[in-house]
């Protein structure tokens, strides 16, 4: 049986991709490795605990003999690179934390996987042939886009932020690694992900928390910062096809074709609160939306091509946005309130 290792496993997306690969890809078990921050948790795993399939690692990726033992002792097969430090915010305020997580901690993971695979430069050991890291990046190494116009595989890096900027470096990493040392490597771009299990923090989770809680729901600026929205299901899939059937040394963009600016994400959230969990005093929602100052370096619009993707390994984005946020809201109200 192949042992996979998925790093940052017990976070958002993390989470729902160790659900999802367990269930389709039978032939792997999955070693979940976590340092358990404060985006990372475990009840995002309650489906696979005790899941024959499924071990839980907690370590820090920067720990380079903690990664060493673990290659030792599992003998992986495949990586599968969440983990990372993302909440562009977060970056701004203290960015050391981002660097050691996003840059230092890819090399460290991808450094130790060379060593545990490779004899020499583009000569595999025997039985790692296939062995495969992917790293899971996004869309904000772009940049930001005008009205018009989509990020390619082939847009220039441009990050404007501290988050992004860790993000690039490490898929420069990652890119050397297949050029210097012939290490099969895949990296998958994605654009905005929302759904289940997303921390609190993020703006889809905050404006339904805030709202249900009666109190100011916080818009940036004018509210019209465009995304282009996947749900996390569809993102998890789209990773899966990459790391089975990807082109090594290649990048695939994973996006949903929902571009949605957050005026718009916020009044659909919030009409759909009012039919399913009306405000006690009658009124809607949307009253409770309160635009504050704008971030520093706040990107104006992001849209993904995913054509690369669809073409060549077949994904396509099951949920459009109305059917996703649906989904995602009814599981909050279920899960967390």
């Amino acid at each position: 049986m192949n042992t996979l290792l998925v790093t940052g496993g017990a976070g958002f997306i993390g989470s729902n991709f160790i659900v999802h690969f367990l269930e389709k890809y039978t032939s792997y078990r999955i070693v979940n490795l976590d340092a358990l921050t404060y985006a990372g948790d475990l009840s995002n795993l309650k489906e696979v605990e005790g899941h024959s399939r499924y071990i839980f690692e907690k370590g820090d990726i920067c720990d380079r003999s903690f990664v060493e033992n673990l290659f030792s002792k599992y003998q992986f097969s495949g990586v599968v690179h969440f983990a990372a430090e993302s909440h562009v915010d977060n970056s701004i305020e203290g960015p050391e934390a981002f660097i050691r997580t996003n840059v230092f901690g890819t090399f460290t993971l991808l450094d130790v996987a060379r060593k545990a695979w490779m004899e020499a430069p583009f000569k595999f050991k025997s039985g790692s042939e296939l062995s495969r890291f992917l790293h899971v990046s996004t869309d904000e190494v772009y940049g930001s886009l005008g009205a018009e116009g989509l990020f390619s595989e082939s847009t220039a890096y441009a990050p404007n932020s501290p988050y992004s900027a860790s993000k690039a470096s490490s898929d420069f990493m990652v890119r050397s690694y297949f050029h210097t040392y012939g290490m099969n490597v895949v990296t998958t771009n994605c654009s905005n992900n929302y759904g289940p299990k997303q921390h609190k923090e993020k703006l889809i989770p905050t404006i339904i928390r805030k709202a249900l809680a009666e109190q100011p729901i916080p818009i940036y600026g004018d509210g019209k910062n465009v995304r282009d929205w996947l749900y996390v299901l569809d993102h998890c899939k789209g990773i899966a096809l990459a790391f089975e059937k990807g082109r090594a040394g290649e990048t695939y963009n994973i996006g949903g074709r929902n571009e949605r600016n957050n005026n718009q994400i916020v009044d659909r959230i919030c009409s759909l609160l009012d039919k399913t969990r009306p405000r006690k005093n009658g009124s809607s929602y949307k009253e409770l939306i309160t635009f504050v100052k704008d971030r520093a370096g706040h990107d104006k619009r992001y849209a993904i091509d995913a054509s690369k993707i669809e073409n060549e390994l077949g994904w396509k984005a099951e949920e459009v946005f109305d059917t996703g946020i649906e989904k995602t809201i009814d599981w909050y109200l279920k899960n967390r309130f």
